[in-house]
């Protein structure tokens, strides 16, 4: 189905179905995952072998499992005292308002690079790779997430995706944790905010 089919045929808005496509590691309300799960379950035998198949849960040929994760890569994006946060505008993320920029890492992608180029496209802001800071099941979403330390290079802050956000901000990095819960900073991303140089002269 088209989202517009796809969205019509569960009652909820276009924009919704479009966000599930470009941010994947959202977790739904409950009574939206029951309307899914129905509507897989109604779904032809056909239709739940290809959704199975481009998950990853079975090969071509049939039967075996595969067990892909998806891959979100996140880049924390400092600049001076400075760290770079977008405001997300799905109501579907467990409380899970403010975060870093990211990108969904498509099999055989680059995950580093990902995370470069969704940050320019969310927030207008071009920067380099300084360093991984490894990978984690997020602990709300339980999406495998790599974590690219990032240096500001150029460009203003702003929301170029109005569709997903709301705001684009620069928040002191000793604030962080007004906008993201301790408990969620992955400790690798926490240690390097808080060891960032401060801005140069």
């Amino acid at each position: 189905m088209t989202h517009d089919e796809y969205a019509a045929h569960l009652g909820v808005a276009r924009r919704t179905v479009a966000s599930w496509h470009a941010r994947p590691e959202v977790v739904l309300r409950t009574e939206l995952q029951r309307a899914l799960d129905t509507a897989h379950e109604r779904a032809p035998a056909g239709a739940r072998a290809r959704f199975a198949h481009h998950l990853g849960q079975i090969s071509p040929a049939g039967g075996t499992v595969l067990g892909r994760a998806l891959t979100v890569a996140i880049s924390i994006v400092t600049r001076g005292d400075r760290v770079l946060l977008v405001c997300r505008r799905d109501t579907e993320t467990s409380g899970i308002t403010w975060q870093f920029p990211a990108g969904v890492v498509k099999p055989g992608g680059a995950a580093d690079l990902v995370a470069v180029r969704e940050t320019l496209a969310e927030t207008g802001v071009h920067c380099s790779v300084r360093a991984p800071l490894g990978e984690r099941l997020h602990p709300v979403t339980g999406v495998q997430c790599t974590y690219w330390l990032c240096d500001y290079l150029a460009g203003e802050a702003e929301n170029r995706d109005a569709d997903e956000n709301m705001s684009v901000i620069w928040v002191p990095r000793a604030e962080i944790t007004r906008f993201i819960p301790a408990e969620q900073l992955y400790p690798p991303v926490l240690q390097a905010i808080e060891e960032a140089p401060s801005e140069r002269p």
